[in-house]
């Protein structure tokens, strides 16, 4: 009997390390492949928008459900889109901080299932075109969010498995901690990083003029 309780706790010895290198590896496997602008990481955030070599980086922080954040999207994105990313002075990424209720963490999920099939951008902008006023009131609900992906021609059996699974939960959960971190508490909120790790950080739908001085100065 002794031996037969040597034998298990051996096991479970080798069970306990495997399990502790497996996380050791995957915490190496991503600090070697880690995203970062200034002292800010997106690895976990959207694509990156624009050329990768763009000297200034937009990291956006918003909500699907931010009601500031529609209107950011839809009166001053497009003129940064057309005068730097389209120019490859900037670039830009998405990280979520899906707080204003259940709806936003499917949608912030349902934007990375549409990312496992290469269509994360296309898939964003039509979250935002597709946004109505009421929080949580079913226009962002799972059947629509699967209903989205299979009119923009994706699979729709493969995204609605990946949205009715967990697995993308961690990648929301880091990125509001990363938020949080970076003194980011509402939507929307920008961290404009330069190609020397300089940062300016803008909160709310501001006009055009406030991110044109601020990328202007940093190109």
């Amino acid at each position: 009997m002794a031996g037969k309780g040597i034998l298990i706790a051996l096991v479970a010895v080798v069970v306990i390390a495997g399990a502790i290198l497996a996380a050791y590896n995957q915490d190496l496997e991503r600090a070697a492949t880690m995203r970062m602008h200034g002292t800010v990481p997106t690895d976990l955030g959207s694509p990156l928008l624009g050329d990768p070599g763009a000297p200034v980086t937009i990291v956006e922080f918003g909500d699907y459900q931010c009601h500031g954040c529609h209107n950011w999207f839809h009166n001053t994105k497009p003129s940064i889109t057309r005068d730097y990313i389209e120019q490859g002075t900037a670039n830009m990424v998405f990280v979520d901080i899906a707080f204003l209720g259940e709806d936003s963490r499917t949608a912030a999920r349902a934007s990375y299932c549409a990312d496992d099939q290469g269509r994360y951008w296309d898939y964003h902008d039509r979250l935002y075109n597709e946004q109505l006023p009421e929080i949580d009131g079913g226009w962002a609900s799972r059947d629509n969010l699967v209903a989205f992906a299979e009119d923009m021609g994706m699979d729709a059996e493969e995204f609605a498995g990946c949205l009715d699974s967990s697995r993308h939960a961690d990648r929301i959960a880091s990125n509001e901690r990363t938020a949080k971190n970076h003194g980011v508490a509402s939507t929307p909120g920008f961290i404009i990083v330069g190609s020397g790790g300089q940062s300016d950080l803008i909160t709310g739908a501001q006009p055009y003029l406030t991110f044109k001085l601020i990328l202007d100065e940093m190109i």
